[in-house]
């Protein structure tokens, strides 16, 4: 039920990606021209690290998988936060250059200046994880609309917080409804719930999403450990597990190894 992962300290040149998603595409039983989507729900820091990861290593195959993350739209930036971002972005040579070529490098003076209001969603576009400004991503595909992010999906990684995964996977359940297939879900969140009735025991976020959703817990994994996601972003050495029925378990851990952690067998 459990398997180890770690992150992998070398970038991954490309060899074998293509092998390992389309193994994934066959399990999930995608025919051509229907690409695997997979779908962050939130955007803390492990949850927008862990999409990065996966658009920096998939991306490239945009035929065959659509990666993308949703966050709740309106959350203003604050000046000062967006003073400290334009630094960040003028020490990043690579930064710098990617937004003037995106034509976003304009508005990050306006807010610097304070002409302009920066939103999150609208700065994750761009790469910037509010809580974790000082480590640039890559630019992701945002939806603010949960239907539209998680209707047909065929993987949901949840990044919210333990505190905010019942609430939100109730009302997801109300998209899914008519679904044929139960999705994938892989949980990043970390903490418990407590429940006194009818016996005193403890709920997991993975055991709430299956409760609110009907998704099945054969479908519902856990991916987690004591990691630090920007030192994660940055391959440096951390620990994970990902536990859930062998079924997905296995071809996961596989598909993972790209993005960046590499699988170190199971126990």
């Amino acid at each position: 039920m459990v398997g180890s992962i770690k992150a992998a300290n070398h970038h991954n040149n490309g060899y074998g990606l293509e092998e390992k998603l389309d193994e994934l595409r066959s399990l999930l039983g995608k025919a051509d021209g229907d690409p695997l989507r997979i779908v962050g729900v939130g955007a803390g820091a492990w949850g927008s690290v862990f999409a990065a990861l996966l658009q920096d290593s998939y991306g490239q195959f945009r035929e065959k998988v659509q990666i993308r993350i949703w966050r709740r739209p309106g959350r203003a930036v604050d000046r000062a936060t967006a003073e400290h971002l334009f630094e960040v972005i003028n020490s990043r040579e690579d930064v710098l250059r990617r937004l003037i070529w995106r034509c976003a490098y304009l508005k990050y003076v306006e807010a610097r200046l304070g002409d302009r209001t920066l939103f999150a969603d609208e700065i994750l576009k761009d790469g910037f994880c509010l809580n974790m400004i000082e480590t640039p991503l890559c630019p992701l595909k945002v939806v603010t609309n949960l239907q539209e992010a998680v209707w047909d999906a065929d993987i949901v990684v949840n990044g919210l917080p333990s505190t905010e995964t019942r609430e939100v996977f109730e009302e997801i359940s109300q998209f899914w409804k008519e679904r044929i297939t139960a999705p994938i879900v892989i949980s990043l969140a970390k903490g418990i719930e407590a429940a006194l009735k009818p016996v005193p025991r403890i709920i997991t976020p993975t055991q709430m999403i299956s409760r609110a959703t009907g998704v099945p817990m054969e479908n519902i994994l856990y991916l987690g450990g004591p990691n630090i996601a920007s030192e994660i972003h940055n391959k440096e050495y951390a620990n994970a597990r990902i536990c859930g029925a062998d079924k997905w378990r296995k071809p996961l851990a596989k598909f993972f190894e790209a993005a960046p952690f590499h699988c170190m067998g199971q126990q």
